[in-house]
C-alpha cells in the first residue's frame, strides 16, 4: 500500500484546543483508494516541528503529505497556494520569536503546491463545504512546515504535498469566544474529501 501522511499540530498560542489534533487521529489508519493514512502529530516549535516532520517522512515515506493547521478566524476550508522561505511572527510554545528569518538561507524564495487545490475547492462546494484557495500560509509554523514538504516534494519526483487550513471547531470557538467554528464532523468530512481529490489525481 502507498501512503499518505497527514500531519497536525497540537495548542498554541491562545487555542486551547487544536481541532487538527482530532482531525488527524480520526483519519490515521483509514484506507483511502490505494492509500494508507498515516497521521502524526507535530510540536509547536519552529525547530522541533520540522525536525519531526522529516522523520515522519524517513519512517512512512509517503508518496502524499498533507499538513493540516488552525487557522483560527477564517471560516472556510482554505488549500494553501503557496509557502516562503520566511519565519516570522508570534513565539512558538518554547517562546522562539523569529523576525524575517530564512527557513533555509540558500533555500528557494517560494514553492508553490502539488497537490490539486482547486479541483479540491471544487469538490468542497459541491459537497456543501465553504472553501476556497489561499494564496498566503502566513509566516509561523504553518508556513514552515508547508515549506519543509514542498522541499521535500521538490527533490523527490511523483511526490505531492502541500498544506490545509481549516477553520475552529465549534469546541474551540465556544472557548475563545470571538471566533467561527465548525462541527467537528464537517472538519474531517472535509478534509477527507480533500485526501480522496488528491488520491485521484495522483493515481490519473
Amino acid at each position: 500500500m502507498t501512503k499518505i501522511l497527514v500531519t497536525g499540530f497540537e495548542p498554541f498560542l491562545d487555542f486551547k484546543i487544536n481541532p487538527t489534533m482530532q482531525i488527524v487521529e480520526a483519519l490515521n489508519g483509514k484506507k483511502i483508494d490505494s492509500y494508507d493514512i498515516v497521521g502524526r502529530i507535530l510540536s509547536v516549535d519552529f525547530q522541533q516541528s520540522a525536525e519531526q516532520l522529516k522523520q515522519h517522512i524517513e519512517e512512512v515515506k509517503p508518496q502524499i503529505i498533507i499538513s493540516l493547521g488552525l487557522a483560527g478566524g477564517r471560516f472556510k476550508v482554505t488549500p494553501e497556494r503557496i509557502a516562503i522561505n520566511v519565519k516570522d511572527g508570534e513565539p512558538d510554545n518554547n517562546g522562539y520569536t523569529p523576525v524575517d528569518e530564512s527557513i533555509y538561507e540558500e533555500g528557494e524564495d517560494a514553492y508553490l503546491t502539488n497537490l490539486p487545490i482547486r479541483s479540491m475547492v471544487n469538490r468542497l462546494q459541491g459537497e456543501g463545504y465553504p472553501a476556497e484557495i489561499s494564496n498566503t500560509a502566513g509566516t509561523y509554523l504553518c508556513n514552515n512546515i508547508m515549506y519543509e514538504g514542498l522541499a521535500y516534494a521538490q527533490q523527490h519526483k511523483g511526490v505531492r504535498a502541500g498544506f490545509i487550513h481549516i477553520p475552529a471547531s465549534f469546541e474551540l470557538a465556544i472557548q475563545h469566544g470571538k471566533i467561527p467554528g465548525w462541527n467537528i464532523g464537517d472538519l474531517i468530512a472535509a478534509v477527507q474529501l480533500c485526501i480522496e481529490e488528491t488520491a485521484r489525481a495522483t493515481n490519473h
